[in-house]
């Protein structure tokens, strides 16, 4: 069997949501909406790679919301390509994207749709071992209503619509690649709702798999609201995990804290940067996953690590807990030193913090206390920092 591509169609300038960015990239859960859409696909191992399709001013945007996954997904997540005019034409543009590839099988998925389950998508999988295409769908279950042309102010009904033979297109819709690429260049320059349209207009057999309340289209705030709602019902575990550290002061003209250089009349000692705010803050974030210590991941014994940035240390902590599905709730940080003071340049180390982990700054707690002269740090040998990092992950991870 070929390769399984998924295609996230990302395009679009959906603004009805009420906000200055396209929907996708807005933050749902800490993460922008097209992040999720993308790791629902990219963490599954039925999925080889991942290709996006965006608008052509959207490639800062995408970058920035598909950070929290680069690493992860090196190899996996396939540079974006650009859409087209209308969705058609960005699925089209997608699907040629990828024919080098020769995949046998390709999903098609809404970026704006962020909470397309593991189950959901495998359903559509597994129905192309009978269909040619396949997609996610719902039956309709409210009364439906057809109004009157032209109604006053209010809509009036002109009769009721029978149901029983109609359902919700969702997405993924899934299809043999070779298929509904020649279905979408058959369906050049008509107008066609979704996927299943094209492959329909080409006579191929469709599939409805169930689908899920849960997968819902961001179009509204209300919906993303729900999103909201849906997300954190699905990580109902909370996790704690504490950091400590302590590096000795040295030669030097600064010293890194919190991510930020500050000038002092030392520097701190490390096999890295030494950043002691970081390096508390990364245990803390591994305790809560319970996946060892910074040691574990970065030892000190390689030189590959010799003053590397620590920044690179939380973010590795912070890639962690997105391939744990979960998201950092909240971070506090304590610095234990005489000296420098912090307090000039708390609000740059916070809004560091905040970057680097993808959290707005008043979820990052950034405090300095000395210890009155008592102590190594009262002694002005170096400085110490405790670290505090709220997770909140699905119940089956352990």
């Amino acid at each position: 069997m070929g390769e399984t591509v998924a295609l996230i169609v990302a395009a679009g300038r959906g603004h009805r949501v009420g906000a200055t960015l396209p929907k996708q990239y807005l933050p749902l859960g800490g993460r922008a909406v097209l992040c999720h859409s993308v790791a629902a696909f990219a963490e599954l191992d039925e999925i080889d790679a991942v290709r996006v399709a965006i608008h052509a001013d959207d490639a800062a945007l995408y970058e920035r919301a598909l950070a929290p996954l680069a690493a992860a997904l090196r190899g996996k997540l396939l540079e974006p390509v650009l859409g087209g005019e209308s969705r058609q034409d960005s699925v089209r543009n997608g699907l040629e994207s990828i024919a080098s590839r020769k995949p046998a099988r390709v999903l098609i998925h809404d970026g704006a749709r962020p909470l397309a389950s593991a189950e959901v998508i495998r359903r559509t999988l597994d129905a192309l071992a009978t269909h040619p295409g396949a997609i996610a769908a719902l039956p309709v279950s409210d009364t439906l209503k057809r109004v009157q042309p032209d109604a006053a102010a209010l809509p009036l009904s002109a009769g009721t619509v029978e149901r029983a033979q109609l359902w919700r297109a969702q997405t993924p819709q899934s299809f043999h690649y070779d298929a509904i690429l020649a279905a979408h260049r058959g369906a050049r320059g008509q107008r066609l709702t979704d996927d299943a349209a094209v492959a329909e207009a080409a006579g191929l057999a469709v599939a409805l798999v169930a689908g899920s309340e849960d997968n819902i289209k961001v179009t509204t705030s209300e919906d993303l609201a729900r999103a909201e709602r849906i997300l954190d019902a699905r990580l109902s575990e909370v996790r704690v995990g504490f950091g400590f550290d302590v590096h000795a002061f040295g030669a030097g003209e600064a010293l890194m804290l919190c991510g930020v250089r500050v000038p002092h009349t030392q520097g701190l000692i490390g096999h890295s940067d030494a950043d002691v705010g970081l390096h508390a803050l990364t245990d803390a974030i591994l305790g809560a996953l319970g996946a060892g210590d910074i040691g574990a991941h970065f030892p000190p014994s390689e030189a590959r690590w010799r003053a590397a940035s620590s920044a690179l240390f939380l973010g590795h902590a912070a890639s962690l807990v997105a391939q744990a599905q979960g998201r950092i709730a909240h971070v506090d940080v304590t610095l234990i030193a005489e000296a420098p003071r912090i307090a000039p340049h708390r609000a740059a180390m916070v809004g560091r913090i905040a970057e680097l982990l993808g959290l707005p700054p008043d979820r990052v707690s950034l405090k300095a206390t000395t210890t009155e002269g008592l102590g190594f740090t009262g002694r002005g040998e170096g400085i110490a920092a405790q670290a505090l990092a709220t997770l909140r992950l699905p119940p089956a991870v352990r």
